[in-house]
């Protein structure tokens, strides 16, 4: 069964693009509905219903004293990737919100991040049916090295939205 969003029916013109262009056309256009995402350069490579893939490049808008990327663009990143994963599977009627973000730093991160985050086809199917209700959304995020130098863990809520 086919699903259709406010999100996926505004990166589908775009998914046919090679991967460069659909990559720049849809941050730009996500960049400009949430402002800081846009100026942060956020990236969205990868956006299906089950996995989202948002990347940071380590430059000097988003770094910090050390010259590698900010604890705060790394928060970002990953509640980036989790509110997306999310928002790809909720009906137009429903609006996210994140409860808990779990940012652990371990270590420092080396040169761009990246972020994955993945839903199960269970949790999509409750995420499409209930009308209210929360998710616990994994996110790997690794750094130039494929090292993991955060662990963190998303749990969004959905709710419907106020008329």
């Amino acid at each position: 069964m086919s699903f259709s969003n406010n999100i996926s029916r505004a990166i589908k013109p775009f998914e046919k693009l090679p991967d460069s262009l659909r990559i720049r056309a849809v941050s730009l256009i996500f960049g400009n509905v949430v402002p800081f995402v846009g100026t942060s350069g956020l990236r969205y490579e990868e956006l299906t219903h089950n996995r989202v893939v948002v990347s940071v490049r380590n430059r000097r808008k988003v770094q910090n004293h050390i010259k590698s990327v900010h604890a705060a663009a790394i928060a970002l990143l990953a509640e980036t990737a989790s509110g997306f994963v999310v928002g790809m599977n909720l009906p137009d009627d429903r609006i996210p919100l994140i409860k808990t973000l779990h940012v652990d730093y371990t270590r420092r991160s080396s040169g761009d991040l990246r972020a994955v985050a993945t839903l199960t086809d269970a949790d999509i199917a409750r995420i499409r049916s209930e009308p209210k209700g929360e998710v616990l959304v994994p996110v790997t995020l690794t750094d130039a090295t494929g090292q993991e130098p955060v662990q963190c863990q998303m749990i969004w809520a959905w709710t419907s939205k106020k008329k």
